[in-house]
């Protein structure tokens, strides 16, 4: 389901409900939609967690701040008879920036949240260098294991120009495009190893190429991509984005 879309409205809706603020009227109506309205129920208990989570840690730093103030000769029943007049300060400034956090979490497209929580770079090769041929392609794999996307891609450039249909420079061309956020790029590399029935990487090449056009939000591109690869974490997207 798409929970995108929650509200300032809908923030202050559920604090009053969470608190019982509400008018009898509003409470009817709010508990109606809970009990029509799948996605409206999702989104309330979702926020009613988050809410209750904060309150929770905002009483203990409290507890703990108050003990840690009184003198050492106070026993703890006494300590527990103590009132906190300024939590309920604490809680109402914790739950505003609830909010704003909540706010931006959901604004930002499911698209976009998909591709950050599944998109990690494919591990890469081990770098035996087996034959002084290959000395190259590995002497870029140890900088793209590094994390230097750009210095790999520079050096596998040079070696795709004289081998541009090498489904593994290709491949991984494709993918540290990617990490390098240069999706459309990224695509082209990776269309060319999808389109060779014989590569080996040809299936997580779908699911790359699946993630790069996420990012592009080209959604039904991406959705066709996941749905040729086999990769267990393509499978879990698409139904991600079917839902």
């Amino acid at each position: 389901m798409n929970n995108n879309n929650i509200s300032q409205e809908l923030l202050e809706s559920v604090e009053r409900y969470y608190h019982d603020t509400m008018s009898r009227q509003e409470r009817l109506d709010f508990e109606y939609r809970l009990e029509n309205d799948d996605v409206f129920q999702t989104q309330v208990e979702d926020i009613q967690t988050l809410i209750l989570g904060i309150e929770n840690q905002s009483l203990k730093e409290q507890l703990d701040v108050f003990h840690e103030g009184l003198p050492e000769g106070i026993s703890e029943e006494k300590r527990g008879s103590f009132t906190f007049p300024n939590l309920k300060i604490y809680v109402s400034a914790a739950v505003i920036l609830l909010a704003v956090a909540l706010l931006w979490v959901y604004s930002v497209p499911q698209n976009e949240r998909l591709y950050a929580d599944y998109f990690s770079p494919d591990p890469g090769l081990p770098t035996t260098m087996s034959t002084s041929n290959d000395y190259a392609f590995y002497d870029a794999m140890v900088n793209y294991k590094q994390g230097d996307y750009e210095k790999a891609i520079a050096k596998w450039e040079v070696l795709q120009k004289n081998q541009p249909e090498n489904d593994t420079l290709n491949y991984f061309l494709g993918v540290a495009q990617l990490a390098n956020k240069k999706e459309p790029l990224a695509i082209d590399y990776l269309k060319s190893v999808t389109k060779d029935s014989q590569s080996r990487f040809r299936n997580e090449a779908y699911y790359y190429l699946g993630l790069g056009y996420l990012k592009a939000n080209n959604v039904e591109m991406a959705k066709k991509n996941f749905g040729d690869s086999s990769e267990e974490k393509a499978k879990e997207i698409l139904k991600k984005l079917n839902d």
